[in-house]
């Protein structure tokens, strides 16, 4: 398929540069590179001179921290004091005051206390520091981007970044969303030289190769668009369908026509996507008929039995009449989804490092002043076959870091979810400001939080996750960093090839202090115990992936224009243009996305993303840490990113599973936080603890929910009679809990009704999907049981009116099963507790009382869930009637026998006779 695509310098480029890989490609030695002759040139003054004095020019921070107010940090703290010491006089009480009618039911009932007081601990003691953030992009813009005499066309010096989009199946993942979200990151607001964005499909699916064409070809109207009339948000889908006036804030009077022809572009470019399955399967059958036409002919010719079948390969054609090499839609060896080529496509060259003006009749709109360059794009498909371990998402990451090391070497890499776009334009250069500061040389990663779309508006199932993300994670901020949530995160390169953070004791004492920090550090200065010689057994043999490690070091320091910046680079460093891509630097880049590369080197061990657990992201991220690097928490006042979230009951559920089941791996691995080295922050290390330990909540949470039912059928109560001194202790817990929960609205943003939603969730996916992963990751862990995971569906739906569809279908699991459980056995238990008390002569409305006021709290917990068993207008599924009256026979017939009614018991009026 020949794509004619603007190679950015004013011409056109018809040459198709596909690569695949067949057979071995051979590299050489790997080697580090002198530093005298790394980076060629100064650039506009770029390497010259020394460390720049502090007295010429103020200097400014590019972010800064914003405390807490002490009125609402200082009471949090102290109530977490008193709830500690609360916790624990209570449980002294509850232990030296034993139930002696139950003490099973009091033995059950202390154990999990004791347990969720434990838990309690792990999740509220890192939240002691939290803090926010803010950056100045104006100062950004003034250090990096603004002209000065040496540099008068104002040519960019901000190091550049690589962009990660994964997608793995078109059919679950709509090339529609791919696309756009591809559209969102080639108009990013960032310098267009030092961007390039890379498409990772690990289907290796033509539907999605044949939409990244035509994502890159409406680019070169949607991207200049973006630019001229300073649209936001850059994802045409998203900015299509705002419900606000388009013409707001907007200047020039020609928007509204340019608006209008660019919809109706992008329209057209829809109905080519949507139509792309139905176009490559007409085409590909009608190759596939031409050879068999062909065949037929041939064996006419050859004299061959006729009756004989004709065994044609259905194979996946291209536009330019030519096998797809990689899946094919009828799977065949060499072309299945676990079998196939390694694919790169560079689909938009490297831009020239100056802008290049459009006209006045560029195309259909008025580019004038515009400047229509556009990133590097390409497309990447790694190799896969047979009896290779490919590690699903981590090893797709690994191979995108090692080809962009060749093509562009960016020094900060971006990855996003295919379903998660640029909703600020800005968003990289907030997170640059913290790079780039003084400081940034230590920080690993900047975490954005995740948004959401498509949410429904009571986010029923806590989908925001807001607690998590404006509370937990502004909490971790204020100690060694947020945890890596797999989606929306800067990562320097550096510290992704496994390397630990600059140190003052690794500058190179042969050379003077501001030397060492102006120029790159050798290989011995960047780890003490990496011998150069081995290069090849900690990244693989390819000469120039070692070549570009301590390129991607120096390019990623903060400038050199405070004392303080140990490790800083000369202004002007990173103005040099890049070098052009060839053909070989190309092959390069397909040999090291082979499925064969990672013999017997330390890429997903100690190098790029960790495997061995199906969350690789939080794995990845404590590693850093564990190293002693620290991450920032970027919150920024417009969303940096939005995205797509599962809003029916099943896939939340699911949803929920994968990430606890890769939390109990974590727990039972060398991952496990118990196991961290010193340079992991005392609180930090009880955060990432607590990562690995909260499903396991799940058990205890279990039984604790079937107490008060328990309690309700018997008749006893956790406690042996309901003391001042437990209701004093129930209600300083509950008010401390509740005083907690107040501050933490206010220091973290999130709303009241969000919490609570919050607090709703966790119960239901504790008694469910938490379970259900402690089972199956103990099954990995004793029986060697591999976990599959299929993948979360993005939805693509366009009907307005129907936009929460999803939120009210019923789809059965096994995972429903204990919470229904839980919630019949509970109602069962309110309804025969009540019937008892009221016709006993003497009735004990205290214990009933007791047990129905934590049934009801079980229930009002399990409220969401029972809403999403009713879908839509009430309509449940027979199965849930099944279950339910399945579950109050056997209770009844279990409760008959074992405390059968009998004639004339004490203190009842009726004799109940069953027959």
């Amino acid at each position: 398929m020949s794509v004619m695509k603007r190679n950015q310098n004013g011409e056109f480029d018809h040459n198709r540069w596909l690569f695949e890989t067949k057979g071995t490609y051979g590299v050489g030695n790997a080697y580090w590179p002198q530093e005298d002759h790394m980076y060629g040139g100064d650039g506009d003054g770029g390497m010259q001179g020394g460390m720049i004095d502090p007295s010429d020019k103020p200097w400014k921070p590019l972010s800064r921290i914003i405390p807490i107010p002490t009125a609402i940090l200082s009471p949090y703290r102290l109530l977490i004091f008193v709830r500690l010491i609360v916790l624990g006089f209570f449980l002294h009480w509850r232990i030296a005051h034993p139930n002696q009618d139950a003490l099973w039911l009091w033995f059950m009932s202390i154990i999990c206390e004791t347990w969720f007081a434990f838990s309690w601990i792990l999740d509220q003691i890192p939240k002691f520091s939290p803090i926010n953030r803010s950056t100045d992009l104006e100062v950004l813009h003034e250090k990096f981007d603004a002209p000065t005499p040496s540099n008068p066309t104002g040519r960019s010096d901000l190091p550049g970044v690589d962009f990660f989009v994964s997608t793995a199946d078109p059919d679950k993942e709509p090339p529609l969303v791919t696309a756009n979200t591809i559209l969102s990151i080639l108009a990013v607001d960032y310098p267009v030289e030092k961007l390039s964005c890379y498409v990772s499909d690990d289907g290796g699916a033509l539907l999605t190769f044949e939409a990244m064409a035509e994502a890159a070809s409406f680019a070169d109207l949607w991207v200049p668009f973006c630019r001229k009339h300073q649209i936001e948000p850059r994802n045409p889908e998203s900015y299509f369908n705002l419900k606000v006036d388009p013409t707001k804030n907007k200047s020039r009077s020609d928007f509204v026509k340019d608006r209008r022809r660019v919809k109706r572009e992008y329209d057209e470019f829809k109905v080519r996507i949507n139509g792309l399955p139905d176009s490559i399967r007409r085409r590909s059958d009608a190759f596939n008929a031409r050879e068999e036409m062909k065949m037929m002919k041939h064996m006419k010719e050859s004299g061959a039995d006729p009756s004989e079948p004709i065994k044609v390969l259905k194979a996946t054609w291209m536009a330019d009449g030519t096998h797809w090499p990689g899946t094919w839609a009828s799977p065949s060896r060499e072309h299945a989804k676990g079998d196939h080529a390694g694919i790169l496509q560079v689909m938009l060259k490297p831009p020239s490092p100056d802008p290049l003006l459009g006209s006045a009749d560029d195309k259909i709109i008025d580019f004038a002043e515009v400047d229509i360059r556009l990133p590097m794009f390409v497309y990447v498909s790694r190799e896969k076959r047979p009896g290779y371990d490919h590690n699903k998402k981590a090893g797709a990451m690994n191979a995108l870091v090692r080809a962009s090391a060749i093509l562009s070497n960016g020094p900060f890499i971006l990855n996003l979810d295919c379903d998660h776009y640029i909703y600020n334009c800005k968003a990289v250069r907030e997170g640059m400001c913290f790079m780039m500061d003084r400081g940034g040389e230590n920080i690993c990663y900047i975490q954005f939080p995740q948004r959401f779309e498509g949410i429904d508006p009571s986010d029923r199932y806590a989908n925001h996750n807001t607690v998590f993300f404006d509370g937990n994670m502004r909490a971790l901020d204020g100690l060694q960093g947020p945890v890596y949530v797999g989606t929306g995160c800067m990562f320097r390169r550096f510290a992704l090839y496994g390397f630990n953070p600059p140190l003052v004791d690794q500058v190179n004492p042969k050379k003077g202090e501001g030397e060492s920090e102006m120029q790159a550090l050798s290989a011995s200065e960047f780890d003490r115990d990496l011998d150069v010689n081995l290069l090849p057994k900690r990244f693989g043999n390819s000469t120039m992936l070692a070549e570009s490690i301590p390129i991607a070091e120096f390019q990623g320091r903060p400038l050199a224009d405070h004392p303080a910046v140990k490790y800083g680079r000369p202004p002007g460093a990173l103005r040099v243009p890049r070098d052009p891509l060839d053909a070989t630097t190309v092959a390069e880049a397909v040999s090291v996305i082979s499925c064969w590369y990672e013999d017997k080197t330390e890429w997903g061990d100690r190098v790029g993303w960790i495997y061995g657990s199906v969350t690789e992201d939080v794995v990845t991220g404590y590693r850093m840490h564990n190293r002693g690097w620290r991450s920032v928490y970027c919150v920024t006042k417009r969303d940096s990113f939005r995205g797509s979230a599962p809003i029916n009951l099943t896939d939340r559920l699911h949803q929920v599973l994968r990430w606890a089941t890769g939390s109990v791996e974590i727990f039972f691995s060398k991952n496990n936080a118990i196991l961290a080295s010193r340079r992991l922050n005392f609180l930090q290390r009880l955060a990432y603890l607590n990562v690995g330990i909260y499903p396991f909540t799940s058990v205890f949470l279990i039984v604790y929910c079937f107490l008060p039912a328990l309690s309700l059928f018997s008749g006893f109560f956790i406690v042996q009679t309901l003391s001042i001194a437990f209701l004093i202790y129930l209600l300083t817990i509950t008010i401390c809990l509740v005083l907690l929960a107040i501050l933490e609205v206010k220091w973290s943003g999130v709303e009241l009704e969000q919490w609570w939603r919050n607090e709703q969730f966790w119960l239901i996916s504790g008694t469910s999907a938490h379970f259900a992963a402690v089972v199956q990751g103990l099954l990995k862990v004793i029986a060697g049981i591999e976990i599959n995971f299929t993948l979360t569906s993005k939805s693509a739906a366009e009907d307005d009116e129907d936009i929460y569809a999803d939120l009210y279908i019923v789809k059965w699991s096994s995972l429903m099963i204990p919470p229904i459980v839980i919630a019949m056995v509970n109602i069962i238990a309110i309804v025969v507790a009540f019937s008892r008390t009221i016709f006993s002569v003497y009735p004990d409305w205290s214990k009933f009382i007791g047990g129905a006021f934590f049934s009801f709290w079980v229930l009002a917990h399990l409220y969401p869930f029972a809403k999403g068993l009713m879908g839509r207008r009430g309509k449940t599924p027979t199965i849930v009637y099944v279950w339910a009256g399945l579950v109050a026979i056997t209770i009844s017939l279990l409760w008959i026998a074992i405390s059968p009614p009998k004639g004339g018991a004490k203190g009842y009026k009726t004799e109940f006779q069953f027959p």
